[in-house]
């Protein structure tokens, strides 16, 4: 079996090639077929430069169709996906050049100059237009997806660098392909479902999350450019899943226009990359009738932890360890805690990384003894097994007596 994510997630929407993959602001469509057709093209681009597997491809441009048809191509050549956040400036993208050494690259026009050592590079802008499109037009449609094993590295991640700088999370074919298929039928994916995609496709909930499982489901993706509440409310007839950042629902909840009504075809809204306030959370299950379902993950480890699809979805909280991921709260000696007591959560399971980019002893130092990851972030089971975050370890201040924890880091995704 080729353990290739693209290969698996093939697997699945090949057997519908005519139904619509992505559907577009300007009224463009794309089918599977299309689908297959574009990533192939992208994968014969990039190996006709003389790519090699393994070797990484830097991507910091604004989203499109084309963005989501170059990491799927680089998925099929075995090669390694590098997204870079539009916001990072020219000082952090020479960091990260210079750290992962990638063999092309993919930029703005007007960045150009920043990605001046790369050896091939190549231009995109917000419509999807440039250099890479055109390249790609070219290349034969067909292309046999790399045979990759369950541990090859799929892509880097840095993360966002709170305590010094950005490392780079190595993120293999398991990983992805472990968590997709968790997610896919842990939130309950079923034949009709329709995305409304409005996140960016630089970072892990946007790219890995919302994409996957949706391929997964070959449902259709209405790919928006970017979040805007009114165009949002626009589409949501149209969808059945949404998944956003807490800041979308206080956005979507200060629109006169969202409804019950509204969303009467909506089966499913998530909320993740930062806490979702409880205010939020109940002021939209008046507004809506629905019950946003928040889960928690991170760079290195995708989701951990899911509220229930069935059942009570308890704000304030990330839910439940999901199937196969072993999640723990322990004290300072790595004994497990009774609920009720705050302390360092630690995970262990299929979805979470090898390692840090070309950091042995950084890796050591992020495992126990018995395999699980240091996430970093402190939390509590309650009674019923709800584990729910109250800050980053390094963010521990006493005050008074008392333990204080500072907003979980942006690495919470």
């Amino acid at each position: 079996m080729n353990d290739n994510l693209y290969a698996q997630l093939a697997a699945r929407f090949a057997r519908t090639p005519d139904a619509v993959c992505l559907e577009l602001e300007n009224g463009s469509r794309y089918s599977y077929a299309d689908l297959e057709r574009e990533t192939a093209r992208y994968a014969n681009l990039l190996v006709s430069l003389g790519l090699e597997r393994g070797d990484r491809v830097a991507v910091q441009v604004e989203k499109s169709a084309q963005v989501m048809f170059l990491y799927l191509g680089c998925l099929r050549a075995g090669l390694v996906y590098l997204p870079l956040n539009t916001a990072y400036q020219e000082g952090e993208v020479a960091y990260f050049v210079s750290d992962a050494e990638p063999k092309a690259a993919v930029c703005r026009p007007e960045t150009r100059s920043w990605f001046a050592r790369v050896p091939q590079l190549f231009e995109l802008d917000a419509s999807g237009r440039g250099s890479i499109a055109e390249a790609a037009a070219s290349q034969p449609a067909q292309f046999d997806t790399a045979a990759s094993a369950a541990d090859d590295l799929a892509s880097i991640i840095y993360t966002s660098g709170t305590t010094g700088r950005s490392k780079g999370a190595i993120v293999t074919h398991r990983n992805l392909v472990s968590n997709a298929l968790t997610l896919h039928e842990y939130w309950r994916f079923r034949a009709g479902d329709v995305l409304l995609h409005a996140l960016p496709l630089f970072h892990v909930h946007g790219l890995f999350v919302a994409l996957h499982t949706a391929l997964l489901n070959a449902s259709r993706i209405i790919l928006l450019p970017r979040f805007d509440a009114r165009q949002t409310l626009r589409y949501l007839p149209q969808a059945t899943v949404f998944m956003g950042v807490p800041t979308y629902y206080v956005r979507l909840l200060a629109q006169p226009g969202l409804t019950r009504e509204l969303c009467a075809p909506m089966r499913l809204f998530v909320s993740g990359s930062a806490p979702l306030l409880t205010e939020t959370f109940n002021d939209f299950r008046k507004r809506t009738g629905h019950t946003i379902l928040e889960r928690y993950g991170m760079t290195e480890t995708g989701m951990n932890t899911s509220n229930p699809y069935e059942g009570e979805r308890r704000g304030g909280t990330v839910g439940f360890p999901l199937p196969g991921i072993d999640v723990r709260v322990v004290n300072d000696a790595n004994g497990r805690l009774p609920a009720g007591e705050i302390g360092h959560i630690q995970v262990r399971g299929p979805n979470v990384l090898p390692g840090y980019w070309r950091l042995p002893e950084k890796t050591k130092e992020e495992f126990t003894a018995d395999g699980f990851f240091r996430t970093g972030d402190m939390g509590l089971f309650d009674a019923d097994g709800y584990l729910s975050i109250v800050g980053r370890s390094k963010d521990l201040v006493i005050s008074g007596g008392y333990n204080v924890y500072a907003v979980i880091g942006q690495h919470v995704y």
